[in-house]
């Protein structure tokens, strides 16, 4: 099954986020981003791929122990970005980002240690993507706009496994489904 890790933004994070991008796709030539739907919005902090279904319950008991050591932290969407030349575009995270970052560190080793292929090593850039495109594509409005945007400040409590079910249709702009199959409680009382 393919499978990351993510931390999922409360429900009142992502209502104001969905609001500000509504805004985002009333812009020019929105209909050519693919926009990401808001029931699937996380920040991944490690990405497994696909996971052979034996390596699922030691890579859940692994992310268990790497939650358990890391506490509870203070994180906000604000901003965005984009990569590759706008074929991302997303929300940014300001907060305790250094305690983000060591979870999406204890989250990687969780799944090398739990024998995941988890190819080489990228340095972690925390964002929220909220459309993708196939092809290059002018995103500076949208960053511009998206420059004003804070959502309230939330602790994050617990780490996510998530299975991505990918779209298998092939109609145009379905969205992969994403469902949570572990939570495990960040801190020492987890």
């Amino acid at each position: 099954m393919r499978l990351f890790a993510a931390v999922l933004p409360p429900e009142g994070v992502t209502a104001a986020l969905g609001a500000e991008v509504a805004a985002l796709r009333r812009l020019p030539g929105a209909d050519g981003l693919r926009w990401t739907g808001r029931d699937g919005w996380h920040l991944t902090v490690a990405f497994y791929g696909e996971v052979d279904d034996g390596l699922v319950s030691e890579l859940s008991a692994r992310l268990d122990r790497a939650a358990r050591r890391t506490e509870p932290f203070e994180l906000a969407l604000c901003g965005g970005g984009h990569f590759g030349h706008g074929r991302a575009l997303w929300a940014g995270v300001e907060g305790d980002l250094a305690t983000l970052r060591l979870l999406a560190d204890r989250a990687e080793s969780a799944g090398r240690k739990a024998g995941v292929e988890m190819g080489e090593h990228r340095r972690y850039k925390p964002h929220l993507t909220v459309a993708r495109s196939r092809d290059a594509f002018d995103v500076r409005p949208y960053v511009e706009t998206l420059d004003g945007f804070s959502s309230r400040t939330w602790t994050v409590t617990d780490l996510a496994l998530v299975r991505s079910h990918l779209p298998e249709s092939g109609v145009p702009g379905e969205q992969p489904r994403y469902e949570a199959v572990a939570r495990s409680p960040l801190g020492a009382a987890g």
